[in-house]
């Protein structure tokens, strides 16, 4: 049950974060190119791999506040249905090309966040 509540509150600690800094980085472009997605899921790929090599690693996060940060608040921050939902909208507004980009360009940089934040858990 103790369980439930990490990943409760967790997740709903990173949905609000989320929506907060996703409307923020999308207020500083003009064009409809989704930044405020990428960043967000860039950043939560991040802090997963900081979170696993923080606790796997080094045993510096407890397993209970590993589901709160990597399950709850990465899951509720970071969003699969967004990023669909705007690869289906950028390949109806205009070239596919940029729709391929956004996929590449998120692929490419969410697993690479991952290993980084891993390193970075893995090496405090």
């Amino acid at each position: 049950m103790q369980s439930l509540i990490f990943v409760f509150i967790g997740g709903g600690l990173g949905s609000v974060t989320r929506f907060l800094i996703g409307k923020w980085v999308s207020s500083m472009h003009s064009h409809d190119f989704p930044w405020g997605t990428l960043v967000v899921n860039v950043f939560a790929c991040l802090l997963v791999g900081l979170f696993v090599g923080l606790a796997d690693q080094k045993q510096i996060v407890s397993g209970p506040m590993r589901l709160f940060w990597t399950v709850g608040f990465c899951g509720g921050f970071s969003t699969f249905s967004t990023f669909s939902g705007e690869i289906l909208e950028l390949m109806q507004a205009g070239p596919a090309g940029i729709a391929v980009l956004y996929v590449a360009g998120s692929l490419i940089l969410c697993v690479g966040a991952t290993f980084t934040g891993l390193l970075i858990g893995e090496t405090l």
